[in-house]
């Protein structure tokens, strides 16, 4: 059995053809238009590329924000002006097959969870390390999603009283502190504190280019700098903490770490671990989770809301 599954981004709607296996057996990405009825256009046209090449049964499409309990409603989006928006509505009046919609950031965690690294357990959390942090619950082989269908913003639980200003209106949110972005900033302080101490190659690369990007400070702390390491410390240290927290209220098996700072594998687990070891309750007295790098990278979006789609879950 195949269906459609398609992940709208911020710059990329990202579609594919996808298995019972979860595999891609077709793909296609296009530029995200930045009007939205154009937007729901280039998703009905890429729907109807895929179900005319292949034989699908349901078309799945996976985007940033809040989706209501129906999953009918986009109420809120971050990066699209998309308010009390009827997507599901609009996509069905163009594609001849059932669609469901679904949060981006559970279309991936359930896409880690069938196929990827939580394949073998029954109850896992993903965070992805992106711009932000995103989430995803699954309880007792079921993907979570709340009273109102907007659960697992895991990103957005406070983390610091009175902390840094959040995007998405409150302060100190998780992914202020443990995100890519965080990383960065985090970087260029070390940069502008100790120039002549742990910094220093910090220091060299921000007064060559400005501001120091993500994946420069990955190839310092593969190369074991001093100073992008400690920036990696602090920043899987609030994550570590972060999942101590998590742990008490919903104790799963496993958490799944994704998004591009995942990329650093080991080199990011170890202070994570470390940091949720110290701040789980009863720790040493108690059942622990495990924790593994996402495997699906950024293709785990459309496979997710595929599978998803083939039973309208």
């Amino acid at each position: 059995m195949l269906r459609v599954g398609i992940d709208i981004g911020g710059t990329k709607i990202a579609g594919g053809v996808v298995d019972d296996a979860g595999r891609i057996v077709d793909k296609v990405r296009v530029d995200t238009p930045t009007d939205t009825s154009e937007l729901a256009r280039a998703v009905i046209d890429m729907a109807v590329h895929f179900i005319g090449a292949h034989d699908v049964t349901a078309v799945g499409v996976a985007a940033a924000g809040f989706i209501d309990k129906d999953r009918a409603t986009v109420i809120h989006a971050p990066n699209i002006a998309w308010r009390n928006e009827p997507l599901k509505a609009t996509l069905e009046a163009g594609i001849p097959l059932p669609v469901t919609i679904e949060n981006d950031a559970n279309a991936a965690g359930w896409a880690e969870f069938r196929f990827g690294a939580g394949r073998d357990v029954d109850n896992m959390l993903m965070l992805t390390m992106g711009t932000g942090v995103g989430g995803a619950v699954v309880l007792d082989g079921a993907l979570y999603r709340g009273g109102h269908g907007i659960a697992a913003e895991l990103g957005h639980v406070r983390f610091t009283r009175d902390g840094r200003l959040c995007g998405c209106g409150q302060n100190g949110c998780l992914e202020q502190y443990a995100s890519g972005r965080a990383l960065q900033r985090e970087a260029n302080e070390i940069a502008d504190a100790e120039p002549h101490g742990i910094g220093a190659e910090l220091v060299k690369l921000r007064s060559e280019k400005g501001t120091i990007k993500g994946p420069a400070i990955s190839r310092l702390v593969l190369a074991g700098d001093p100073g992008a390491v400690e920036a990696l410390r602090r920043v899987a240290t609030a994550l570590g903490e972060a999942c101590g927290g998590f742990q008490a209220v919903l104790d799963p098996e496993l958490f799944v770490i994704g998004g591009g700072v995942a990329q650093l594998g080991d080199d990011l687990l170890a202070p994570v671990r470390l940091a949720y070891e110290t701040s789980l309750p009863g720790y040493g007295e108690r059942p622990t989770a495990s924790f593994a790098i996402a495997e699906l990278g950024n293709d785990a979006g459309l496979i997710g809301v595929a599978d998803l789609a083939a039973t309208g879950e």
